[in-house]
């Protein structure tokens, strides 16, 4: 389909309630260096203008509210989330004036969920309790292991007493926070990660996100891997770590709600739920996508990739605007299911159905065959993936999808 032209384009005259919620992400591309496994949009700069970076992000706030929104019907934003990069390394007082202008611009939910993302290096008290005045009521916390072999191997800049540190600091200022580690490295074995995850619930927290190692493209552990330089964890091995982590958070009171990320019962994140059920949200700052909900249409949006070339079109035209495209029938159910079978709770087929409408989404044999051999249930309401089926999703979907 072809882009929506960037000229201004009429508001609607009623603004949608997207199921699913609706939120904002805002991201700040800049690190203090560039980890070896990770293929975020992130940079290693020397400096960074704040006060540019300050204007830019509102002026891209702006320009989505007027462009896409009747004033008098803009939905109520139910999660902001700071992402990265590392948002910390933000000037608090860049993260108020971005948060107090989505507020000015759209109706904020009594309750919502306002996240920043953080590393055990850029935490200290002052600056989080900066960031907490300034309106963030939840941390995530980019710990990555809590031992000092794997935060070396995985080119951390912090040890294992710092991310304690930083998290005994992070739980005195924030009621919510979450810790991110990742396992199924090379060399890891189930005793050392049983014990790595018996320490992170140890702490009492109420969301941890746990991902597996993956190889991505154009990152360093790419270019290591095929130079010889390590070998990944084979298949079999990773899978037995994925159980071990099902038991072990579940036998603790914090089930997967989403394949890689669990939670006590209501402190689910309430921002990536946006995306996992398909709701609307808008993605600011250099290389965000976003999904908007307007004018009876869905439209996908992307923001120009690289930093210096975002701010410099926000500073002409007073947007980083990259592409906006409607997205059709067919690909607006594909990624409801994709993003749906991700959770515990699957997929809602009602929704499916008014989503998909005549187009036609599943192949019933591939549905047929993968529901008897235990990967998929299904009722009158629901299709899910069962604990079987969850290590296996990207190729169930393959499958599974027209």
């Amino acid at each position: 389909m072809p882009d929506v032209p960037l000229g201004r384009r009429a508001a609607p005259a009623v603004s949608e309630a997207p199921a699913g919620g609706f939120g904002v992400y805002v991201h700040w591309p800049f690190c203090a260096s560039k980890c070896p496994y990770c293929d975020f949009n992130s940079h290693v700069r020397e400096s960074v203008d704040q006060a540019a970076w300050h204007r830019a992000l509102l002026a891209e706030i702006d320009h989505f509210a007027a462009r896409y929104f009747a004033p008098e019907a803009r939905p109520e934003v139910g999660s902001i989330f700071f992402g990265g990069g590392t948002p910390s390394r933000m000037a608090p007082e860049t993260v108020a004036a971005v948060i107090a202008r989505i507020g000015a611009r759209f109706p904020l939910a009594p309750d919502v969920e306002i996240t920043l993302e953080a590393n055990p290096t850029s935490t200290e008290a002052a600056k989080l309790r900066a960031f907490r005045a300034a309106g963030v009521n939840r941390l995530s916390l980019g710990v990555q292991a809590l031992n000092d072999a794997a935060l070396r191997f995985l080119g951390r800049q912090h040890d294992a007493r710092e991310a304690l540190q930083a998290l005994d600091l992070a739980r005195r200022v924030f009621t919510r926070v979450s810790l991110d580690l990742i396992y199924a490295y090379p060399g890891q074995s189930a005793a050392s990660w049983r014990d790595e995850l018996a320490r992170a619930l140890e702490l009492g927290l109420d969301h941890l996100s746990l991902y597996q190692l993956t190889i991505e493209e154009n990152t360093g552990f790419h270019g290591a891997v095929r130079r010889g330089a390590f070998t990944p964890m084979d298949d079999d091995r990773q899978a037995d770590l994925y159980e071990l982590t099902q038991e072990i958070t579940a036998a603790a009171g914090l089930p997967a709600y989403e394949i890689s990320n669990h939670a006590r019962p209501g402190e689910a994140c309430r921002h990536n739920l946006v995306y996992w059920r398909t709701g609307a949200y808008l993605g600011l700052g250099p290389g965000a996508h976003g999904r908007i909900a307007a004018g009876g249409e869905r439209l996908a949006s992307q923001q120009v990739r690289s930093p210096e070339a975002w701010a410099a079109q926000v500073a002409r035209e007073g947007h980083g605007t990259l592409s906006v495209t409607p997205l059709g029938a067919t690909e607006v159910a594909q990624e409801f299911l994709m993003m749906g079978l991700r959770l515990a709770e699957g997929v809602d087929l009602a929704r499916l159905r008014a989503l998909a409408g005549d187009a036609a989404v599943l192949d019933p044999q591939a549905l047929s065959r993968l529901r008897a051999a235990g990967f998929l249930a299904l009722t009158d309401e629901r299709l899910t993936v069962t604990p079987a089926g969850r290590p296996l999703l990207n190729r169930l979907l393959a499958e599974l999808l027209l």
